[in-house]
This record gives structure tokens, C-alpha cells and sequence, in this order.
């Protein structure tokens, strides 16, 4: 039989780092968040706010956070299955669930920092196209 050489010896593993266990699971891609969580040097400690959107096998879940050192902060969410106190009851995973729930947790956000006045949206509804610009235009 020949001599095999042995390639990781203990001194390999003396110096082996162990990734974070958020890599190690696949649930994390640390470069993709630093780039996504990084901010200019001139807006020092301004949040900076992004929406999750996590499809669940039933439901869809949307959320508006931002990042800090602890952790991430949830400023607001809302579920599709909060959609049956407004008349819809069923079908709390599709496309069109995924958009009223994003305008369910816009509106919240929107009342938690004073802003729902200045922001009314489609007061009638008529099916006609609704655009932010278009109101500012005519004031």
C-alpha cells in the first residue's frame, strides 16, 4: 500500500474560520446586503427604508424596514390576510393580493409619520388610472 499524504492537517484546521451561520444556512448573501445597507458618508445616521416582500405558501407578508447595528427595524407591516376586513376573502397569494397588501402597508407607514393627509390617493373609485404627479400638477 501506498503513502497517502494527508492534505488538511491540524494545523489547517488550527487557522480554519467558520463562515457566520446565516451564510452557512444559504439564508444570507453578506455582499449583496452591505451594498444594500451601505449610505453615503453625508447622510450620516439617516434611515435608510426598503420594502420586503416574503411570499409565504398562503400569504404574502410586506414590510418596510431599515438597518441598524442591533438589527433591522420594522417600521410597519401588513399580511394578505388582513385583506378580509377590507372585502376580499379569498386569494391571499397572487399578484393582485401582493399589490394591496403593498398599498395597505404604504398607507401605514404614511399615517405612523403624519404624511396620510398630504397624501390622500383615489378618494372615488372609477378604475381610471391614479398618479401622484398628476394631483400635484393641479394644485
Amino acid at each position: 500500500m501506498a503513502f497517502v499524504k494527508v492534505l488538511k492537517n491540524k494545523a489547517y484546521f488550527k487557522r480554519f474560520q467558520v463562515k457566520p451561520r446565516r451564510r452557512r444556512e444559504g439564508k444570507t448573501d453578506y455582499r449583496a446586503r452591505r451594498k444594500m445597507v451601505r449610505q453615503d458618508k453625508n447622510k450620516f445616521n439617516n434611515k435608510k427604508y426598503r420594502m420586503v416582500v416574503r411570499f409565504t405558501n398562503r400569504k404574502v407578508i410586506c414590510q418596510i424596514m431599515y438597518a441598524t447595528i442591533r438589527g433591522d427595524m420594522v417600521v410597519a407591516q401588513a399580511t394578505s390576510a388582513e385583506l378580509a376586513k377590507f372585502g376580499i376573502p379569498a386569494g391571499y397569494k397572487n399578484y393582485a393580493a401582493a399589490y394591496c397588501t403593498g398599498l395597505l402597508v404604504a398607507r401605514r407607514v404614511l399615517k405612523k409619520f403624519g404624511l396620510d393627509e398630504a397624501f390622500k390617493g383615489k378618494e372615488e373609485i372609477d378604475g381610471a388610472d391614479y398618479h401622484v404627479e398628476d394631483e400635484e400638477n393641479d394644485k
